[in-house]
């Protein structure tokens, strides 16, 4: 079995990230996730359960260190991180990250 469960990270590209805030497209999004998991269970026989968060998220404040960057963990399961970075690819979420001087979007593909 493996998970990969996103973590708020406390910085990215070097500056404080505040909170992030995630759009979506709900219908469109349930599509792309039915999509991903077809895939998945064609190519690999894998069960695969998909779930994003929407609304606001503050960075994870915990004594452990953040999680590794999920090309990290691709190294470790090739056939979960295809389909992460495919829902990362294809989904439609968008994330604004909010910084303490500002914010920035980031959008399909991200």
């Amino acid at each position: 079995m493996v998970s990969f469960v996103g973590t708020v990270r406390e910085t990215n590209h070097g500056k404080r990230v505040v909170r992030l805030e995630y759009e979506a497209y709900p219908e469109m999004a349930l599509r792309i996730f039915d999509h991903i998991a077809a895939e998945a269970r064609a190519r690999w026989s894998a069960r695969i359960a998909i779930h994003h968060r929407v609304g606001s998220l503050e960075p994870a404040r915990s004594p452990l260190p953040s999680p590794p960057p999920r090309r990290t963990a691709a190294t470790r399961s090739r056939p979960a991180a295809t389909r992460i970075e495919a829902l990362k690819k294809d989904a439609p979420i968008w994330k604004r990250e909010l910084y303490p001087d500002g914010s920035s979007w980031v959008g399909l593909g991200s």
